[in-house]
């Protein structure tokens, strides 16, 4: 048995095949104004994470002064006497060492104010996260296990 389709039952199965421009339209509002949220949200998750490895270093820095001041009942006036690579070094958003001209960097650490007695470490943002942390900038820590930052931002460490 054949079906007969009528010629207006043919041309509204044609247009239910498609999607209109007003349709397509609303989902592109739709999915840009979730982006508009979304992405500064998602950039300020990646300047934090960052972040922390920053705060990480120095810690670590930290603890090989405490550990150097047991042993040589004075603090380390170089990153080298801790076993350091470098006098000042840079390090990537993992945590690990690199090379000053290297475009993953994202901190540059340094000692200051070092004596037998105290020391201020600090870790220099580089590159975008120079740009984007505009909040915290230099985070220190000093042998006191004083925690600061250059901007004046509360949540930083």
């Amino acid at each position: 048995m054949k079906s007969h389709i009528t010629p207006t039952q043919a041309a509204g199965r044609a247009r239910q095949m498609g999607v209109t421009l007003i349709e397509m339209m609303v989902v592109v509002v739709i999915l840009s104004i979730i982006a508009a949220y979304a992405y500064p949200s998602y950039t300020q998750f990646i300047v934090r994470a960052k972040r922390g490895a920053g705060t990480s270093m120095l810690l670590q820095v930290a603890s090989q002064q405490q550990q150097f001041f047991m042993d040589n009942k004075r603090y380390a006036s170089t990153f080298t006497e801790m076993g350091f690579p470098a006098a000042t070094f840079m390090i990537t958003d993992d945590g690990s060492y690199c090379a000053d001209g290297d475009m993953d960097r994202v901190y540059n650490l340094s000692l200051s104010n070092t004596t037998a007695t105290t020391y201020t470490v600090t870790a220099t943002p580089m590159l975008r996260q120079a740009a984007k942390d505009t909040a915290c900038a230099n985070l220190t820590l000093t042998h006191t296990g004083l925690k600061g930052n250059s901007a004046g931002g509360t949540k930083c460490w």
